[in-house]
C-alpha cells in the first residue's frame, strides 16, 4: 500500500485502525473523482515572450533584471519566460505555470524597475503544482520558496509563499511517484520547514535538507554552490524531525 497506493489510499490506511471493519478496509480500493476543478488561466494581452530569436527592444529591461537573477538565456527558453510593457503588469517580468495538460494554471508577475509591489499575481488560487508539466517525478526533486529559487534548483517546484497542506495537490504527486525529495527552504522559514517535514514523514518519503545559509535564498546562490549543497543534503528521518521540533520549543 505504501509503495502503490494512491495519495487517497494512503490516507484512508493511515485512519485505519487495529478494531477496522472489512468494509473500512475495501473503502481503500474504492477511487473517487477528483476534489477540486482544474485550474486554467490565460496570460495578461499585453504578454510578450521573451522566448524568441526576436525579442522587441521593449524587453531590453527585462532581460537585463533576469540576466541580474542569474537566469541565463536556456532558463528563459525553459520557463517561457516573458514580459509586459503595459497594461495592469506593465514592467514586469511573466513566468508562467503549466499543469500537466499543457494549459496555464498561474503565473508569476515580477517588477524589474524597482516598483514598492515586487510581486503582482493573479488572483487565482496557489494551492498548484507550479509547472507540473516540466517536473520529471522520477528524480530528486526539489522543494524551494519561490519561482527564481525553481530556476536555479533544476528540477524544483516553488511554495509561492504558501504553505504546504497535506491534500495539496504536491503532496499527491510526490506520493503517488515515491519521489525523493530535497528542502531548500529560506534560512527564516523554520517553521514552515518543520511542517513540510512533519506531513512528508507521515507517507515514509525519502526527505533531505540542504542547507542555505549564508544566503537569503537558492536563488542568490551561485548554480556550482547549491549543487554543492545538494550533494551534501542531510538525511531527515521521523527522529530527526522530533528532535528538530523539540529543540525548536526550547
Amino acid at each position: 500500500m505504501r509503495r502503490f497506493g494512491s495519495f487517497t489510499q494512503l490516507q484512508l490506511w493511515d485512519a485505519l485502525d487495529n478494531t477496522s471493519q472489512f468494509q473500512r478496509f475495501a473503502d481503500l480500493f474504492v477511487e473517487r473523482g477528483s476534489e477540486e476543478p482544474v485550474q486554467k488561466i490565460d496570460l495578461p494581452d499585453e504578454f510578450l515572450s521573451l522566448a524568441t530569436l526576436r525579442v522587441p527592444a521593449t524587453g531590453h529591461y527585462a532581460l537585463k533584471y533576469l540576466k541580474s537573477r542569474g537566469v541565463t538565456e536556456e532558463d528563459v527558453l525553459k520557463w517561457k519566460m516573458g514580459f509586459c510593457f503595459s497594461g495592469e503588469y506593465r514592467n514586469r517580468v511573466i513566468i508562467p505555470s503549466f499543469n500537466e495538460d499543457g494549459d496555464i494554471n498561474y503565473f508569476v508577475a515580477r517588477s524589474y524597475n524597482g516598483d514598492s509591489y515586487k510581486y503582482k499575481n493573479p488572483r487565482v488560487s496557489k494551492n498548484i503544482v507550479f509547472n507540473d508539466l516540466y517536473v520529471n517525478w522520477q528524480k530528486d526533486l526539489v522543494i524551494v520558496e519561490g519561482v527564481f529559487d525553481a530556476v536555479i534548483a533544476g528540477n524544483a517546484v516553488p511554495l509561492l509563499g504558501s504553505t504546504l497542506r497535506s491534500d495539496a495537490p504536491l503532496i499527491k504527486k510526490i506520493v503517488f511517484n515515491d519521489t525523493p525529495v530535497y528542502l531548500a527552504l529560506d534560512p527564516d522559514a523554520a517553521a514552515k520547514e518543520r511542517k513540510i517535514i512533519k506531513t512528508l514523514s507521515k507517507y515514509d518519503i525519502e526527505l533531505y535538507k540542504i542547507d542555505v545559509s549564508g544566503y537569503e535564498d537558492v536563488g542568490s546562490m551561485p548554480r556550482s554552490i547549491f549543487e554543492e549543497r545538494k550533494a551534501k543534503a542531510v538525511f531527515i528521518d521521523n527522529n530527526d524531525y522530533l528532535l528538530l521540533d523539540l529543540l525548536s520549543a526550547v
